[in-house]
């Protein structure tokens, strides 16, 4: 973005958001639309396979312990959530008939 951002010569001191910067430059968001494509396709494979136990709980995370002080990070599934527009009982629905296909076999 800072590189669009030097080609329209916007100074760091001018209040332009990264819409307008997108909307001057009449460029698209493909790099974004790129990650949210290969981050859904490797949530997928997480989930799928038995091997990455705990890969899976960190994503869903579901990890004993305290949490640090101050705001929560993005999770990957409250990203997914967000980009998709998919509820967590969506996500909850998802994660059980992954775990029925994993007992079936």
């Amino acid at each position: 973005m800072w590189v669009y951002r030097r080609i329209l010569k916007i100074s760091w001191t001018e209040h332009v958001t990264n819409n307008k910067v997108i909307r001057r430059i009449n460029k698209r968001m493909e790099v974004l639309e790129t990650i949210k494509t290969q981050k859904l396709q490797y949530l997928g494979h997480v989930m799928r396979n038995e091997r990455y136990n705990l890969v899976q709980l960190i994503i869903q995370g579901k990890i004993q312990g305290k949490r640090s002080v101050g705001r929560r990070r993005i999770s990957w599934l409250r990203n997914l959530r967000e980009w998709y527009g998919c509820t967590e009982g969506c996500t909850d629905q998802l994660n059980y008939s992954e775990q029925q296909h994993l007992r079936s076999e």
